[in-house]
């Protein structure tokens, strides 16, 4: 029998959600990568969404339905970071590559002020197109012994019958700082630029090449490319040992340009050399 003809669906955005995040390299895989990072999702005017907001606030968590807006489009396969560099059916996953781009994420709520809604744990690009709001709701959204398909049989609970929350199925890798990465990173925090976190989160979940996160082998070790930085790192059984940190600059660029963010790589370089 042949498949029905579906008719096409118009969604309409309820407003954004402003985050740190700009681009897809940038933003954390899911929420628990991101605790504590704030956004705002701005709601539109006019919509009568002053009372659709009505009673929001006694609920500690949300779900937020967004729209992947800059996202390339459809893949039936996909290689999700965890996935040890095997592909993956797309429906298994929760890779952005949907056939509607549609994503969702549980942020935490932290206050409502007129049309802005303020949330915590935020893993969205900023100016992603927000389609809808609702509460999470513990008992009904949450099934802590449910089996994890192809990251690992099952999750069970601390205790067995408790419904506590889930540990990750897939065990987190260490991250060590050599000595000179330690000190190029307080460096970095010096000038307002906090990469540590950032190539921490990404490293943790493993530091296999994959070109979505932007690893790859580079002789005996591997490099890591954040933003305009780049982190060199070894591996050894799970634990992941950054290195040293590096421009991401060509010489040429770091010599010439009077950009703001290539002079300071241009100082970094200098201090560190």
């Amino acid at each position: 029998m042949a498949s029905p003809r579906l008719a096409p669906l118009t969604f309409t955005p309820i407003g954004v959600i402003r985050t740190p995040f700009i681009d897809r390299a940038d933003a954390p895989r899911q929420a628990t990568a991101a605790e504590g990072v704030a956004g705002t999702i701005e709601l539109t005017e006019g919509r009568n969404f002053e009372h659709a907001l009505s009673d929001l606030e006694g609920w500690d968590r949300l779900w937020v339905i967004f729209c992947f807006h800059l996202n390339p489009g459809f893949r039936p396969k996909v290689l999700p970071p965890r996935s040890e560099g095997k592909r993956r059916g797309l429906f298994s996953t929760r890779s952005p590559h949907r056939p509607n781009p549609i994503g969702i994420s549980v942020v935490r709520l932290a206050r409502v002020e007129g049309l802005t809604v303020h949330v915590l744990d935020v893993d969205m690009i900023d100016g992603t197109p927000v389609l809808d709001l609702k509460p999470y709701v513990p008992y009904a959204d949450a099934f802590p012994t449910a089996r994890t398909g192809w990251l690992a049989p099952s999750i069970t609970p601390a205790i067995e019958g408790e419904t506590t929350a889930p540990r990750d199925p897939v065990p987190t890798y260490e991250i060590a700082w050599s000595p000179r990465a330690a000190a190029q990173i307080a460096w970095l925090a010096d000038q307002g630029i906090d990469l540590g976190d950032r190539v921490s989160a990404v490293l943790r979940l493993g530091p296999q090449p994959h070109p979505y996160r932007r690893i790859k082998r580079e002789g005996a070790g591997f490099k890591l490319a954040v933003k305009d930085w780049r982190a060199r790192f070894q591996v050894e059984g799970r634990t992941v040992t950054v290195e040293a940190i590096e421009s991401g600059y060509r010489p040429a660029e770091l010599a010439t340009s009077e950009d703001p963010a290539v002079v300071v790589q241009r100082r970094f370089v200098t201090h560190f050399a």
